[in-house]
C-alpha cells in the first residue's frame, strides 16, 4: 500500500468519485475506495467521517470564502450587492473544474441521501450568510431573505453551469441568475 505517498485526501476523493460514477454510490464501499486509492480504510476515516462526506470536502472552505466576501463587500453596498460579491468570489473556486463538478453533481442527483446532505450544507451556508449580513447591519427579515436568495442563485447558477454545453463560466451563470432574480422581484 502506498500510505506514505502524498495527497492521500485527494487520492481518496478521486477514487470515490470514480467508483460512485462507475458503480453508484450505494454499491461502493469505503474499503473499495481506499483500495482504489492505494490506502487503507483506517486512512480513509482519518480524512473523512463517512462515505458521503468525501463528496462534500471543501464545503467548509467554500462557505468561509462566500461569507468573508459578503462581509468584506464595501459598506455602502446593498445587501444583494454584498451577496453578489460572495457569488463572484465563490465562482473563482470552480475555474477548470466543470467536468469534476458535473460528475459529482450526477452522483448526488442519483441518490436521495446525498441530496439530503447537500440540502443540509446549503442550509448551513444560508445561515452563515444571514449572520454575515446581520453583522453588516442588515435587519431581519432582510438578512435571511437575502441569504436564501443568494443560496438559490448559487444553486441555480451552479446547475446551469454544470448542464451548459456552451462556454459559460460559473461567474457568468451566477451573474445571469442574479439578474433574473432581480428582474423577477422588480416585477419585470
Amino acid at each position: 500500500m502506498g500510505r506514505w505517498e502524498p495527497n492521500a485526501r485527494e487520492r481518496l476523493a478521486k477514487a470515490a468519485l470514480e467508483l460512485y460514477s462507475e458503480r453508484g454510490y450505494e454499491q461502493t464501499t469505503v474499503a473499495e475506495i481506499a483500495k482504489r486509492a492505494g490506502l487503507t480504510e483506517r486512512t480513509y476515516f482519518r480524512h473523512y467521517a463517512d462515505k458521503r462526506e468525501v463528496l462534500f470536502d471543501g464545503s467548509g472552505a467554500l462557505q468561509e470564502l462566500f461569507v468573508n466576501a459578503v462581509a468584506e463587500a464595501p459598506g455602502s453596498a446593498a445587501p444583494i450587492d454584498a451577496m453578489a460579491a460572495g457569488l463572484e468570489a465563490v465562482s473563482t473556486v470552480f475555474v477548470d473544474r466543470r467536468e469534476h463538478s458535473r460528475r459529482r453533481q450526477a452522483v448526488i442527483v442519483a441518490n436521495a441521501e446525498l441530496q439530503e446532505r447537500e440540502l443540509i450544507k446549503l442550509s448551513s451556508l444560508s445561515a452563515a450568510l444571514a449572520d454575515a449580513l446581520r453583522r453588516r447591519g442588515v435587519g431581519e427579515p432582510a438578512a435571511s431573505l437575502t441569504a436564501e436568495a443568494g443560496v438559490a442563485v448559487f444553486k441555480v447558477g451552479f446547475e446551469r453551469w454544470t448542464a451548459a454545453s456552451e462556454d459559460l463560466t460559473l461567474g457568468q451563470a451566477m451573474r445571469e441568475s442574479l439578474e433574473k432574480l432581480k428582474a423577477v422581484t422588480a416585477g419585470a
